[in-house]
């Protein structure tokens, strides 16, 4: 590509990442005319993929962090042919496919969804870790690099520290991410907020750091190449970029490096509009148009990638007839379906705590399912992880032999990392912490439930039994936000997360085959500390407790119509089991308990199944050791639910129970009160 062209192209970028904002009147043109430079080079020469297959698993992989640049991610990729002029003319409207925000397209390029600042880069992480998991058991020849791209904003966010230590450390050679520095953001220059040298603090975590100016064509092939020959340490590319390179005012001035024209069109930010697109080589008039000249570079670009991507699809096929099993288990891998496991074979521990059952389960899954990655943020004896991790290693750097990610105290960052290594595909991510800690890892396991990925989330230390750890360490609330995801509806009009907290140790292997079998969305086990008692059964535990995979089933049945329903999930299904015992006991009362690892799933029942486990009429009572209104709802206006309206305290878990009335005794009186 001549110089002429590289500018032209970079510029016919600007043109329609402006021009969408302005015909949007919305959006954040500033940004992407800054970046167009880096995209363009790294779109027309360096990112590896296959325009005629785009979900070929060996293609280069680009996250995007600042979601807000989307005009310049599809701007690119109209060049690319992926995207058309109506499309971008439809840019943040109803129905449209390129929504303000990049929502994950593999078919169009857009390989993750983004917008909260630093969570783009940190999936990229993760699809990096991913790569070298893959490569370390399939060969050389299916490596593939992971470009990532970040803002101002996504430095800033706290967790870019966590992704910054966790990939030096790894040491991942396959990831270079390019720094859009252009000391502009939404509301501030950069230098009224922060004094960090960024590139000290990249060198210190262990990357390859290399300063350029970022709208210099020759110098961003530069650090591309230098960054392609990198074989020790991840790449960080800072270049200096140009907010709102090529604006102007109606009097032809410079316009440039304004601060206004980061979060709104170009003409409500003081430019002018048409000046702008005509000092880029456009017609105001007709600005959505892909220039001739770019369009050939682009076209000829397709041809190569479409030869190079066959000529590896070759080379694959090669080692596929020379290694026909190892190709059978990669092609499972990427199959997309749920591993095949046999969990009529695990044995529990009887009156376990649901953490120790877990381990169980993962230590089974550790010998069986080879492309599982397991992680825990620092707490992996406690959260019992550990149970896969005595059966495998952890990732070192060079050794990506083991199954285990020790992600350290980063909760936020490990959820994200989760993300990437799913949208990656080739491996079943699960990562574990402490439920408490849920509260750092909303905002990925949000981005999780939207993106519909199969990430699998282990919460332990389920609720105020932590005990002598105090408030700060007892769930209260968690449960009730957590489940929310399962009343929202993700795109497919499925619940947007399967969130389990299973009543035993045999209910817990259930809820692992639910969550194992679950591909479609993210999944949430939510599992006790404290040992708990078995439910009764008849006949064969395991077998009775996969009855938790209708959401909802009947523990205790009374003979004949109930005179009372008691449900909950978790440990309290076992004190509803010793409060109904002394209901029978002492008044003769007709008792039916139910266990609802899932109201999500119990909801999606027919409406029959529902009524012969929550029968019309019958007064319910509910125990939650969360808030009353994660029950409220199954419950019924004419029922009661017990449990927290205050954080924890701190004493022994068994004192909790007995001041906080989390005993038989207590259902009992509260059931009186409410038959009463």
């Amino acid at each position: 590509m001549t110089k002429r062209n590289e500018v032209k192209a970079a510029d016919n970028i600007r043109i329609l990442a402006a021009s969408m904002v302005e015909k949007a009147n919305s959006g954040h043109p500033g940004g992407a005319m800054g970046g167009a430079d880096f995209i363009n080079i790294l779109y027309t020469e360096f990112l590896n993929y296959d325009p005629s297959d785009m979900t070929w698993i060996n293609r280069d992989r680009f996250f995007l962090d600042p979601g807000h640049m989307s005009p310049m991610l599809y701007s690119v990729l109209s060049l690319a042919g992926f995207y058309n002029m109506e499309d971008l003319k439809n840019f943040r409207q109803w129905g449209s496919v390129t929504p303000g925000h990049p929502e994950v397209d593999v078919d169009r390029g857009v390989e993750n969804t983004s917008g909260p600042l630093g969570q783009g880069h940190t999936m990229a992480v993760g699809a990096a870790i991913a790569e070298r998991f893959l490569v370390e058991r399939f060969g050389d020849w299916m490596a593939h690099k992971t470009y990532a791209f970040i803002s101002d904003g996504g430095i800033q966010e706290e967790i870019s520290q966590g992704a910054g230590r966790i990939a030096g450390f790894l040491g991942l050679s396959n990831l270079v991410m390019f720094y859009d520095s252009n000391d502009i953001q939404l509301s501030t220059e950069t230098d009224e907020v922060t004094i960090e040298d960024t590139q000290k603090k990249y060198e210190a975590w262990g990357w390859n750091v290399v300063p350029i100016n970022g709208n210099d064509t020759d110098e961003i092939r530069g650090a591309l190449k230098h960054a392609q020959n990198e074989t020790e340490r991840p790449t960080l590319i800072i270049g200096k970029t140009i907010m709102g390179k090529g604006a102007v005012t109606a009097e032809g001035d410079n316009f440039e490096k304004q601060c206004s024209t980061h979060g709104q069109p170009l003409t409500g930010a003081g430019a002018s509009f048409a000046k702008t697109i005509e000092n880029l080589g456009g017609d105001a008039e007709n600005p959505f148009v892909i220039f001739e000249d770019v369009q050939e570079v682009y076209e000829q670009r397709k041809e190569e990638l479409i030869k190079a991507a066959a000529d590896k699809k070759a080379k694959q096929a090669e080692w596929e007839a020379a290694n026909p099993e190892l190709a059978a288990k990669l092609n499972k891998f990427f199959s997309k379906e749920a591993p095949k496991f046999d969990f009529s074979k695990i044995e529990q521990k009887a009156n376990s705590a649901t953490r120790g059952a877990s381990s169980t389960v993962l230590a089974a899954f550790a010998t069986e399912i080879e492309n599982m990655i397991v992680s825990s943020a620092d707490l992996s004896n406690s959260d019992k992880t550990d149970g896969f991790l005595k059966k495998t290693t952890s990732f070192k750097k060079g050794d990506f032999s083991g199954s285990f990610l020790q992600a350290g105290v980063t909760e936020l960052t490990m959820a994200a990392l989760m993300n990437g290594m799913a949208l990656h595909g080739g491996v079943v991510p699960v990562c574990g912490t402490f439920f408490v800690f849920s509260d750092y890892m909303k905002p990925a396991v949000r981005l999780s439930a939207l993106m519909e990925l199969p990430v699998k989330f282990v919460w332990t230390h389920d609720a105020f039994r932590v005990g002598e750890d105090g408030p700060t360490h007892q769930p209260v609330e968690q449960e009730a936000q957590i489940r929310l995801l399962e009343k929202l509806k993700n795109h497919n009009g499925e619940n947007s997360m399967l969130v389990l907290r299973p009543a035993d140790a045999n209910e817990t292997t259930a809820a692992w085959k639910m969550a194992l079998e679950n591909t479609s969305t993210p999944s949430a086990l939510i599992l006790s500390r404290q040992n708990i008692k078995n439910l009764p059964t008849e006949g064969d535990a395991y077998e009775s407790a996969l009855q938790a995979e209708k959401g909802a089933y009947i523990v205790e049945t009374a003979e004949g119509t109930p005179d009372v329903v008691l449900l909950a999930s978790g440990s309290e299904v076992s004190t509803l089991v010793d409060g109904a015992a002394l209901l029978r006991d002492k008044d003769g009362l007709k008792v039916q308990v139910v266990s609802v690892p899932s109201e999500g799933v119990f909801r999606n029942q027919p409406k029959e199944y529902q009524d012969s486990v929550l029968p019309v009429g019958i007064p319910r009572f509910g125990m939650t050791a969360g808030l009353p209104v994660t029950l409220e709802g199954l419950v019924g206006e004419n029922g009661k639910v017990w449990g927290l309206e205050s954080f924890g305290f701190s004493a022994p878990y068994t004192v909790l129970d007995e001041k906080l009335g989390f005993n038989g005794e207590n259902v009992y009186n509260k059931v009186k009160e409410l038959l009463a």
